[in-house]
């Protein structure tokens, strides 16, 4: 079995080949030729934490993968990070175990890939300004991403805390990224394109009257007793979701942000417009006027793990990167 580390996996990964890797898993998944079960999951209570399992199967990409994820928001003001993973992928063919690896940066990486996708089918061609509403790994994640599918000429970066909208602020512009830090959520958001949400918050942290015509919002924050955006802002979007039977699912799997307003009578079920992987194939429009506020509402489906570590796994055979053990 080959052994994979944080690092190799991290020097293995290219973004810009998952973001194509995503898009197929997704289609696969929207046309029922891929398994993604909802997350199960473990709670710790006395952490406000979780222990989830995710296995999904790719067929297009010869993909079978269970992961197992953490999610521990007390570790937001340490040195380690609040998702932290390890995938176990496996011969399709015969359910050989063939891989282990570390899957922090998978979840990080294949969550940004997913939002890009979405900005690239559904924001607006001439979208430049973007910003971000979050300090941790995925805010420094979306910006790379969103940055490989449309010309960004400013990347607004706001949080909780402003030293650490700054240091995010420092790594994107020390890799060239047109980034600055706003006084808050509001001042970034207010007039951009693109809004990327990757917060835990337990109230919306966006608001609808904060957004401008025609803008694309990805939210991927999750909180079990929380959520991201406003009812007024998903009542006037148009919504795409990955997996319209998981994002309506109830706690670990599915979106707050969808589900109470649904349990609240402000939308019905009917108001999630489309799954992404129906936008990749072209059995669902996407975008129809200039005007349109668009938004993806992501939760992590398993598809996306199975679709980076398949990646992962053709680089290190290839490169004779990992450690081989016998179990």
């Amino acid at each position: 079995m080959l052994v994979l580390s944080r690092r190799d996996v991290e020097s293995l990964l290219d973004l810009r080949e998952l973001i194509d890797a995503v898009a197929a898993a997704m289609a696969d998944l929207s046309a029922g030729r891929a398994a993604a079960p909802d997350r199960v999951a473990a709670r710790v209570p006395e952490r406000d934490a979780l222990l989830a399992a995710m296995p999904g199967y790719v067929p297009s990409l010869g993909a079978l993968s269970a992961k197992l994820v953490t999610l521990f928001p007390g570790n937001a003001d340490g040195p380690l990070p609040t998702h932290q993973a390890l995938l176990g992928a496996f011969e399709p063919g015969t359910g050989e175990p063939v891989a282990v690896m570390d899957a922090t940066a998978i979840t990080e990486l294949r969550t940004a890939a997913g939002s890009a996708l979405s900005v690239r089918l559904l924001a607006r061609p001439d979208a430049r300004v973007v910003a971000i509403a979050g300090t941790g790994v995925q805010a420094r994640a979306h910006a790379r991403a969103v940055a490989l599918v449309r010309d960004v000429t400013e990347l607004r970066v706001a949080g909780r805390s402003a030293a650490k909208a700054e240091a995010v602020v420092r790594d994107l512009r020390d890799e060239g990224l047109p980034a600055r830090a706003a006084a808050s959520i509001e001042e970034a958001v207010r007039g951009a394109d693109v809004v990327c949400a990757a917060t835990h918050a337990l109230e919306p942290v966006l608001r609808r009257d904060w957004l401008a015509p025609g803008v694309h919002v990805t939210s991927v924050g999750y909180n079990p007793s929380g959520r991201e955006l406003d009812d007024a802002t998903i009542a006037d979007a148009l919504v795409v979701v990955e997996s319209r039977a998981t994002a309506l699912a109830p706690a670990p799997a599915g979106a707050n942000d969808i589900t109470r307003p649904i349990r609240d009578g402000v939308i019905g079920p009917d108001h999630v417009h489309a799954e992404i992987g129906e936008l990749v194939a072209g059995t669902r429009p996407g975008r129809t006027r200039p005007d349109q506020i668009t938004l993806y509402k992501s939760v992590g489906v398993a598809v996306q793990d199975a679709a980076a570590a398949a990646l992962v796994l053709e680089r290190a055979r290839n490169a004779g990167v990992g450690a081989r053990v016998e179990i």
